[in-house]
């Protein structure tokens, strides 16, 4: 992230002195709290908060719950946030969090439990002028729901701005489930204008098949794209002339994407190079490396993920003439949605879904717009 800081700046003729600001987090904050389990033992748990700028508002982004949850990770994520607020031209800062755990090997009581402690122990540091969580890997609107729930308990009033990517029965923005893939998938649609392709008929790959993965396939799918590829933790397939999405779905659901017939199991590398018009990598960070990247065949990549190349990565996949939508613009789209959340909180007057969707594909098709004429300039 640094390196990414210290390269923008240097095309952007930024000063030492903003540049040594940006480069490090306003504030970290480190917790541990314990938590009883259902066998009745009490665990101790990790947890980390930072906001990384408020300068032009509050700072903003989201909590995840995993096992590699470190304080390096969610700083990295917390500057990204803020980059990615600005490029979509929204008045908040970038913040991160975490859990290290499992969420695989919890019960929903253990869940909630480590929820609620976790909010209980960063709620002098959060509100909704300072800082506001929303879901992130692993984390989904009841686990928001549960935040905020204990943050206006301690505070003995309803404060549903303290936290966005709620249900929308307390205040959550219809629209908000799919925001971060419909973003994403608004920007593939706009690069392939820009590249005078035809949207239907482009053959799709998506690695990682969580909340933004899913989404984006059913949507591309319905745009007349072909999803070829997908992959989760535990596999990927592979269909040349594509895969059923519903179908897809129903798997994951229910059973494993490993069960589909007729597709094809092929490595995670070998999903990475496969020579389709769009590659979105939807999973967790650095999966393109300097070791893959040479493979890498795709004409697009959308980084519906947070960080999933590296800076050397960047110029190789430049090299080959690949188009890459940067996270801080692909996946946008869900962070834009919460800022549309907020300012329903505080209005107290919600949109209907039809309007947020619209609102949304405003601000994508915008910052696609800037991004890219940015990026023609400074490329000469």
């Amino acid at each position: 992230m640094q390196t990414q800081i210290e390269t923008a700046a240097k095309k952007l003729n930024i000063g030492e002195h903003v540049i040594n600001i940006l480069k490090k987090p306003k504030r970290v904050i480190s917790v541990t709290f314990p938590v009883k389990m259902d066998d009745g033992s009490v665990q101790v748990f990790e947890g980390y908060r930072s906001q990384h700028n408020d300068a032009i508002g509050p700072a903003k982004g989201g909590i995840r719950f995993h096992p590699s949850v470190n304080r390096d990770e969610v700083i990295a994520l917390s500057m990204w946030m803020t980059f990615k607020c600005g490029v979509v031209g929204l008045p908040l800062g970038g913040a991160k969090g975490g859990v290290k755990c499992d969420p695989t090997q919890l019960s929903t009581g253990e869940l909630e439990r480590i929820s609620r402690a976790f909010m209980e122990a960063i709620a002098g540091f959060v509100g909704p002028d300072k800082d506001v969580p929303a879901p992130d890997v692993y984390t989904n609107p009841q686990v928001m729901g549960w935040m905020m729930d204990t943050y206006c308990r301690m505070n003995k009033s309803f404060v549903p701005g303290v936290i966005t990517g709620k249900p929308v029965i307390i205040g959550g923005s219809l629209g908000r489930h799919e925001a971060t893939a419909r973003g994403c998938v608004l920007t593939v649609r706009e690069a392939m204008k820009e590249m005078h392709k035809p949207l239907a008929g482009a053959t799709v790959a998506i690695q990682g098949f969580g909340n933004a993965g899913r989404i984006a396939a059913r949507l591309l799918s319905e745009m007349g794209c072909r999803i070829v590829a997908v992959s989760d933790s535990k596999c990927a397939i592979y269909k040349q002339d594509g895969l059923d999405v519903s179908l897809l779905e129903r798997l994951k659901d229910e059973a494993s994407l490993v069960h589909y017939n007729g597709a094809t199991l092929i490595s995670q590398d070998e999903l990475l190079a496969l020579n389709v018009d769009v590659l979105i990598p939807a999973a967790l960070e650095n999966v393109i490396t300097a070791q893959n990247a040479g493979d890498v065949q795709a004409s697009i990549i959308a980084e519906a993920a947070n960080g999933p190349t590296t800076p050397e990565v960047d110029r190789i996949l430049a090299s080959k003439g690949i188009l890459v939508i940067p996270d801080i613009l692909a996946n946008a789209g869900g962070v834009t949605v919460s800022y549309f959340e907020g300012v329903q909180n505080v209005m107290n007057y919600y949109w209907s879904e039809e309007e947020v969707n619209s609102k949304l594909e405003q601000v994508m098709v915008s910052s696609y717009a800037k991004v890219s004429r940015m990026a023609k300039e400074h490329s000469r």
